[in-house]
C-alpha cells in the first residue's frame, strides 16, 4: 500500500489518515513535504523579521548607527532569522521523531509525518500571532492564545511568565495529537506515551524560556 503524504488532511480527518499511515508500507512525497515546510518556515520568519518583529534592540539603538550601519544591522537580523527558521524546522522535524522512535519502535518515517503536522501547526500559530504584535503590540509570551497573560496576574518574575507564555492552545493540541498518533501506531502503554510526550514538551518549554530570558540580556549587552 502506497500512502501519498498530505499533512493538511490530518487536520480534518485524523482517524482515516492514521489508519492509512498505520497500514502503509510505502510513503510518497515525504521529503517533498519536509522541503516545503522548511521553506514555509523561512518565509514566515523572514516576513516577521522584515516587519521588525523581535528587532526592538536594534530599533532602540538606531541613533547609535549611521544609515549604512543601521541597514546592515537589519540585513544581518533578517539573515539570522532565516538561519533560525531553518534550524527550528529541522529540530522540530527530526529530533522528536528520533526520540519517539527510540521509545516506541514506530518506523521513523511515519513519526516524521507526525512531526510534519506539528511543525505546520506551530507555523500557523506564528502566522496568527503576527497581526497581534503588529496591530496590538503583544509580545509572544502575552498572546491571548497562551497562558502568559494569566501567569502575569500572579507573578512578575520574567522566567515564570515566559514559561507559561510558551504554553498555548496550539501546544495543548499538539500534545493531544502526538499522544493520539503514538497510541494508534504503537503497542506501548498509554500512560508511558502520555508521560513521554508531556515530559518532552515541558523540557522544550523550559529550554525556550531560558533562551528567551538569556536573549534579552545577551542582545542588550551587544548594543551597550
Amino acid at each position: 500500500m502506497i500512502y501519498p503524504v498530505n499533512i493538511l488532511k490530518f487536520l480534518f480527518s485524523l482517524n482515516d489518515h492514521l489508519y492509512r499511515v498505520h497500514k502503509t508500507e510505502t510513503l510518497k512525497n515525504l521529503w517533498k513535504i519536509v522541503s516545503l515546510l522548511v521553506l514555509f518556515s523561512v518565509v514566515v520568519y523572514a516576513w516577521m523579521a522584515i516587519l521588525g518583529i523581535g528587532s526592538d534592540i536594534i530599533s532602540e539603538n538606531a541613533t547609535a548607527f549611521n544609515p549604512l550601519e543601521y541597514e546592515e544591522s537589519k540585513f544581518w537580523f533578517i539573515l539570522g532569522r532565516i538561519g533560525f527558521a531553518i534550524l527550528f524546522a529541522l529540530l522540530v522535524l527530526f529530533v522528536p521523531s528520533y526520540l519517539f522512535y527510540l521509545i516506541t519502535g514506530i518506523p521513523y518515517q511515519k513519526l516524521l509525518i507526525m512531526q510534519e503536522v506539528v511543525l505546520l501547526v506551530l507555523l500557523i500559530e506564528r502566522v496568527i500571532w503576527i497581526p497581534l504584535v503588529v496591530y496590538f503590540g503583544l509580545d509572544w509570551f502575552v498572546s491571548p492564545l497562551s497562558f502568559g497573560v494569566i501567569a502575569s496576574y500572579f507573578t512578575d518574575i520574567p522566567w515564570v511568565v515566559f514559561f507559561f507564555g510558551t504554553i498555548s492552545l496550539f501546544q495543548l493540541w499538539i500534545i493531544w495529537f502526538q499522544v493520539r498518533f503514538l497510541n494508534y501506531m504503537a503497542t506501548v502503554r498509554k500512560r508511558w506515551i502520555w508521560f513521554s510526550v508531556i515530559f518532552l514538551h515541558i523540557f522544550y518549554w523550559a529550554v525556550v524560556t531560558t533562551l528567551a530570558y538569556m536573549d534579552i540580556h545577551m542582545i542588550s549587552g551587544w548594543f551597550e
